[in-house]
């Protein structure tokens, strides 16, 4: 649906904030909680019976410039972290596909699930299924858990998704969330990679992400129907050309750049989504007045 402003009342960008805010959403369920199902019955009667909050306009175009402000910086932050993740895929492609000269597997490069410690009873940062991003590094969000049984990981690991669909959804992560030392755990559905001798650790991130690998990972599912998993031993097969040591040291060194950058860049991203957040509602409600 559609909806056009009175200029002269009512500011644009301000109304879409509105609508994205915890008041907002309260208005909206008000008339979902009417017919007891998740939708607007008569979408445009109800909405014009939402009650909207309508500060002065100017200072309607100034909480909109807030939000919006937050917003640009977040989207800018993303944008750096995609142009430096496809940076890496880009070097991998050229140095480890296309010039290197070495066959070999990709066990020679990489460990599969490394043992890591953690006691059962203790807390400890987990990590679920949902939180991974089909596009980039950075997982959305992990909490405090008693470990039971999970897959294990620290700092620097990378977990791949074994399990169909969340395989082929591109579910994959590099952690850098952790204090040093920390070991966290999550699903028992991931698949654990980490680069063998002085490889750095992203590597093995830029190869999940890889489309080659990517499709001979879904290639090796196995099991019924619906609840497939990727075979680690069949996986721990594919084939990968060995870099040079040079080419290790290059890879190096970009990665040594790279990943704390990507990593600042989504610190600040979950610091200004907080922001906007915890502002976003407290603007609409007029708890929070902004000057003109």
């Amino acid at each position: 649906m559609k909806l056009t402003v009175n200029p002269e009342l009512m500011n644009s960008d301000f109304l879409f904030y509105f609508f994205k805010s915890e008041f907002g959403q309260h208005q909206i369920l008000k008339y979902e909680s009417q017919v007891g199902v998740p939708s607007i019955s008569n979408p445009l009667t109800s909405l014009k019976e939402i009650e909207v909050p309508v500060p002065r306009p100017a200072e309607q175009k100034s909480i909109a410039a807030v939000l919006s402000s937050l917003d640009d910086k977040i989207d800018l932050l993303h944008r750096q972290n995609k142009t430096l993740e496809a940076m890496a895929e880009t070097l991998f492609r050229q140095w480890f596909v296309e010039e290197a000269q070495e066959d070999g597997v990709i066990a020679d490069l990489i460990e599969f699930n490394p043992p890591r410690k953690l006691a059962k009873g203790s807390i400890a940062p987990y990590l679920e299924m949902a939180a991974l991003s089909n596009a980039t590094f950075n997982p959305d969000g992990w909490y405090d858990r008693e470990f039971s049984s999970g897959t294990k990981f620290i700092n620097g690991d990378t977990l791949l998704a074994r399990i169909t669909p969340c395989l082929e959804n591109g579910k994959t992560a590099y952690v850098t969330f952790l204090q040093d030392g920390q070991v966290a755990w999550g699903s028992t559905e991931y698949i654990v990679m980490r680069p063998k001798g002085n490889l750095h650790p992203f590597f093995a991130y830029t190869l999940a992400r890889n489309g080659d690998f990517r499709d001979y990972a879904e290639g090796c599912l196995a099991g019924s129907s619906g609840r497939q998993r990727v075979d680690v031993d069949h996986l721990k097969s594919y084939k990968i050309k060995i870099p040079s040591r040079d080419v290790v040291g290059e890879f190096n060194t970009f990665a040594e750049s790279a990943v704390p950058k990507l990593h600042s860049n989504s610190r600040q991203i979950r610091t200004l989504e907080t922001l906007r957040d915890t502002l976003l509602p407290k603007l609409m409600s007029g708890e929070v007045r902004v000057r003109t």
